[in-house]
């Protein structure tokens, strides 16, 4: 990825929305997205017809969502309806407006995954993921975890603490869809999936869906609420020797430990300096990888690192304060920036991070990305 820093807290997110999360058979992907689009619109305060950039992921046919809203974009990109793609898209509109493509752009992110009961994995690519045995992504990920504790001695006790402090994260949040305590015994005696995962190590397909405006920082100025910057950006993609996709010998270490170089150097900051922590959790294993590569803690070390309730608010990192995506629900990344916004704002309530100024958002996957928000 190039160098970025030309970026530094040129850019700003202005507005924020989302919709509830659960089952809503009687609307659709438009119908979600409009209603987290007037949300965002407005919690900044924007006139609607200011807005003439659009991205969407996850959303069937961009220009629909377009004329849905009412808007006639200079700028626009369609997103592919995978994991891994918020920070990419974030990345890619803070290049659009830096660059002059577009004023005002929104990013919308849908999901009707629930009420449409879509398969990620297993009957919905039976030809890619079958002849090595595997049913889903989740596969994989027990596969990579099972490999962590063979070569560092991680346990599942250990692994539970990040289930535990998400779903306490989800309590104290009014729109989580999990509202029930779990104890780490709760985890360990909770119903294998693929071992050595079990069901509260997966994240939860839900309906919904979430949008962010951004802007430069100059014309933020103008809005209703202070802006959120984005100060550090970095990014690298993965290309391993596995033959299963999702699946890393080395747990995206290097990946991740390269991105943090580049955001890191460009906001001017390191793993100590930050807050708060919003990581993509599609699988808990994948938080102890981020925390390594990353440099929270040093490689095999995330067992340790995360027992005591570490990611729980009051702890040395809190980690998805929204609950993530295995205790509020799975939008993909786009939620837990939504979180990162609301945190530097002071917005959060109960889950409130006091004092957060620095607060990161990371996906350690095959498409590794990290964004750095700081106060505007």
């Amino acid at each position: 990825m190039g160098d970025f820093r030309a970026l530094k807290d040129r850019i700003a997110v202005v507005g924020v929305g989302n919709t509830a999360y659960g089952s809503f058979p009687e609307t659709d992907d438009y119908g979600l997205g409009a209603e987290a689009f007037r949300r965002a619109v407005e919690d900044c305060g924007i006139e609607k017809d200011r807005i003439d950039g659009l991205l969407v992921c996850r959303v069937p046919y961009y220009a629909r969502m377009g004329q849905i809203l009412g808007l006639n974009p200079r700028w626009t990109i369609s997103l592919p309806p995978h994991g891994r793609m918020s920070a990419m898209g974030i990345i890619e509109a803070a290049a659009a407006l830096h660059a002059g493509l577009c004023d005002y752009a929104a990013l919308i992110y849908t999901n009707i995954g629930r009420s449409r009961r879509v398969n990620y994995g297993g009957d919905e690519s039976p030809g890619f993921w079958d002849p090595w045995g595997m049913t889903s992504p989740g596969a994989a990920h027990a596969l990579m975890f099972r490999r962590h504790m063979a070569l560092y001695g991680t346990t599942t006790r250990q692994l539970a603490e990040v289930s535990v402090a998400f779903r306490h994260h989800a309590i104290l949040h009014p729109d989580a869809v999990m509202k029930k305590p779990i104890t780490i015994e709760d985890h360990e005696t909770a119903r294998p999936i693929c071992e050595p995962l079990r069901l509260l190590d997966y994240c939860l397909i839900n309906d919904g869906a979430v949008c962010l405006i951004m802007t430069t920082r100059e014309r933020a100025r103008d809005l209703r609420k202070r802006p959120v910057l984005i100060s550090g950006i970095g990014g690298r993609e993965a290309y391993t020797d596995a033959s299963i996709a999702n699946f890393d010998l080395n747990f995206w270490y290097e990946e991740a430990q390269d991105m943090a170089r580049q955001a890191y150097g460009m906001a001017g900051v390191g793993p100590g300096d930050v807050d708060a922590f919003m990581c993509y959790d599609n699988f808990s294993p994948t938080v102890l990888f981020a925390l390594e590569g990353l440099g929270f803690c040093g490689r095999g070390e995330s067992g340790a690192f995360v027992e005591g309730g570490t990611l729980r608010l009051g702890g040395k990192l809190p980690t998805n304060t929204d609950g993530g995506h295995l205790s509020n629900s799975y939008m993909q990344g786009w939620a837990l920036n939504v979180e990162a916004v609301r945190q530097i704002r002071g917005e959060c309530g109960e889950r409130q991070v006091p004092g957060a100024e620095v607060v990161q958002f990371a996906a350690v996957t095959p498409c590794s990305r990290t964004i750095i928000y700081t106060p505007g």
